[in-house]
């Protein structure tokens, strides 16, 4: 294949200006201005951008694709504003599936009048006694019907269970267990098939599986990582949430990159399960732990003797303290060069103490985060605010510190937890609620491309370079700016000496860019069917996919 797209920016800090790009086979092969092109490409099949940008494609850092799927083909309860809402919703589904399981994810008590959740029995009522699983949109609680409790005798013994239904702590993960492991095999290729269209819809070409055995089973990760080897689409990166030298035994077993992903230390703010050094201010609790210093320790020692990542769900200040220490003690039993060769990771580092960022900074380790988290829970007044109060929920999600101390950032969503939109990751990391927390446009982009795949320890890919591979996204884009919280840096970046590519402009309000295509290595995963670029890319495959319209590249 020689294609040569032209006649619009393509994003290549060492190339200025450019405005046409070569691609042979699965990499690029020139960059530079359209009318120096045919030197270049002179039997290249043409593709007119007409003004359309041309970017490196999105990583998706932290991403759950069976229930990602499962929350686009069933029971969306995202934005739901009350429980009467939600059970309403759940009346409507009932009628529509006629007996079968109804599984929903996406509400959020702290934004409705009246934050009582539903109980069993209204879920009952509502169901016509079906089986009901719905999960909190942090995915670290649920509520659930009696039908589905019933299906499990020892769940009453369990800590987190609630007569009335709602599930947290060790009874949710015994749940969500059961119904993973139980889905038909139909319906989890569905799901996962969808969640990868939608990824590619977005511009995503790889997603970061974060499974373990109290989210998903060993199974649905085969079953994930089988498809994604058999079936074009995004890439997946799989990690198992297993502690301690079994995990890394089992991670090897089943193909994953490392024991990492949700590998929980702690739970959710919203759940009140992460891990706190002072109670909550709505509850007197300080949430869960679920992992120990020793058992953090050995798991990041495991890891790094074997080769692999290590990686943690570290919400809380105590949580994120006890992994900092843990990476301590591996640097001292390991040795910094080995455990910084290895490039763990922190899952969402959203209580960060004073320490941490250095600490992660010498063990080499990497901070996947998600924007969207304070995109939506952020706001003065908000709910980290009702379940921290406003000085602790003010330093929440410093993505600032963490660069300043040269830690390696990958945006993600933690889907279904927050949308596939990374467009709107960057837009969040910007306009952070914190302004002292915000990053430049070009440190956010970078973090959601470049630093995915940094992340999956990857360092060949993320950039628009000759002899890089040809993976990158077309959009639509109305005005390109240079962008920074710092006037001072703004000023100087948009002065054409510098040579800074801008990016979509991306102030509150304004529209995200429309993606026009997605590639990955040479090979077309998507193209939106009323783009012009469809018949010049390719047709795909023709008609609708789970996930809306346009095509996806056989």
């Amino acid at each position: 294949m020689r294609l040569l797209l032209r006649g619009g920016p393509v994003h290549a800090p060492a190339v200025p200006g450019a405005d046409a790009m070569l691609v042979v086979d699965d990499r690029i092969a020139w960059i530079g201005p359209a009318s120096g092109a045919a030197v270049h490409a002179a039997d290249a099949d043409a593709v007119e951008l007409d003004g359309a940008l041309v970017a490196p494609a999105f990583v998706d850092a932290h991403a759950h694709h069976t229930m990602t799927g499962l929350t686009l083909l069933g029971l969306d309860l995202r934005g739901v504003p009350s429980r009467q809402a939600l059970l309403d919703a759940v009346r409507a589904q009932a009628r529509r599936t006629r007996g079968r399981p109804i599984l929903g994810h996406g509400w959020d008590e702290t934004a409705w009048p009246d934050e009582t959740l539903p109980t069993r029995a209204e879920l009952d009522r509502a169901s016509w006694g079906s089986v009901v699983y719905l999960s909190r949109i942090d995915v670290h609680s649920a509520v659930a019907s009696s039908a589905l409790l019933a299906l499990l005798p020892g769940l009453t013994a369990t800590p987190g269970y609630e007569p009335a239904g709602r599930l947290t702590g060790d009874a949710h993960h015994l749940v969500r267990r059961h119904l993973t492991e139980e889905l038909p095999g139909g319906l989890r290729g569905a799901a996962q098939r969808a969640a990868r269209a939608h990824a590619a819809e977005q511009g995503v070409v790889a997603l970061h599986e974060a499974a373990g055995p109290d989210i998903n089973g060993a199974e649905d990760l085969r079953a994930l990582l089988a498809l994604a080897a058999a079936e074009p689409g995004p890439d997946v990166v799989g990690y198992w949430g297993r502690p301690g030298v079994a995990g890394v035994r089992e991670a090897i077993d089943l193909g994953a990159v490392g024991v990492a992903g949700d590998l929980f230390v702690d739970g959710a703010i919203g759940s009140g399960t992460a891990w706190l050094h002072a109670p909550y201010a709505d509850s007197p609790g300080t949430g869960n732990r679920y992992l120990d210093g020793e058992a953090i320790t050995e798991t990041l020692v495991a890891a790094t003797e074997a080769g692999l990542q290590a990686g943690f769900h570290a919400i809380g200040d105590a949580a994120l303290d006890a992994v900092a220490e843990g990476l301590r003690q591996a640097v001292v039993r390991c040795g910094q060069p080995a455990v910084r060769a290895a490039r763990h990771r922190v899952e969402h580092v959203t209580m960060a103490g004073p320490d941490l960022p250095g600490v992660l900074a010498a063990a080499g380790a990497v901070a996947s985060v998600q924007p969207l988290f304070d995109a939506t829970w952020g706001a003065p007044g908000g709910a980290y605010s009702r379940r921290l109060g406003p000085d602790r929920a003010a330093g929440l999600h410093d993505f600032a510190a963490l660069v300043r101390a040269g830690v390696s950032l990958a945006l993600g969503s933690d889907s279904p937890v927050t949308p596939i939109a990374p467009w709107e990751w960057v837009r969040a990391a910007m306009w952070h609620h914190n302004p002292a927390a915000r990053l430049s446009g070009r440190a956010a982009f970078a973090a959601a491309t470049r630093g995915g795949w940094r992340a999956a320890r990857r360092d060949d890919a993320g950039v628009l370079a000759v002899g890089a591979p040809a993976t990158f996204a077309v959009w639509a884009v109305e005005e390109l700016a240079v962008q920074a919280p710092d006037a001072r840096v703004a000023n100087w970046s948009t002065d054409p000496r510098s040579g800074t590519p801008g990016l979509p402009r991306l102030d509150p309000g304004t529209p995200a860019p429309s993606c026009l295509a997605t590639v990955l290595d040479g090979r077309v995963l998507y193209v939106a069917g009323d783009a012009e670029l469809a018949g010049q890319l390719g047709p795909g495959t023709a008609g609708e996919h789970p996930c809306g319209s346009g095509s996806v590249a056989p």
